[in-house]
């Protein structure tokens, strides 16, 4: 089993920063493939980034590329979302989620292939 606890939601202005953590627990972090997903009001859930177990390789949304950043410290047990020139479109309680048979090279943006999430953290964005 794996816990994934979520912080670093807020409510911001249009341009503002933000970085989210998702701190892990219960297996080990590095075999661990991590993702970021996203649910707007009234909308399905959206992939954001996703990160191999190493941390070298990453996959990123063409919605939040060039603003977004995804990183992990494997060390820390810890994954991080970086959101910069954040927009009112990207106000959505945000998921981490864990991919338990993740390749050691793999980044996954489909939700059904993760298997453990987070409690999710509320980001809201004003214009």
């Amino acid at each position: 089993q794996v816990l994934l606890i979520e912080s670093g939601g807020g409510l911001v202005q249009a341009g503002d920063s933000l970085r989210l953590s998702c701190a892990a627990s219960g297996r080990t972090f590095s075999n661990l493939g991590m993702g970021w997903f996203r649910q707007a009001p009234g909308k399905e859930r959206e992939f954001v980034a996703s990160i191999s177990r190493t941390g070298k390789f990453t996959d990123i949304s063409h919605s939040v590329k060039g603003r977004f950043t995804i990183s992990r410290d494997n060390a820390k047990n810890t994954l991080y979302l970086q959101m910069n020139s954040l927009e009112p479109e990207d106000t959505a309680t945000y998921y981490c989620a864990a991919n338990a048979n993740a390749i050691w090279s793999g980044t996954y943006s489909d939700g059904t292939l993760y298997d453990y999430w987070g409690q999710g953290t509320q980001v809201t964005v004003s214009a």
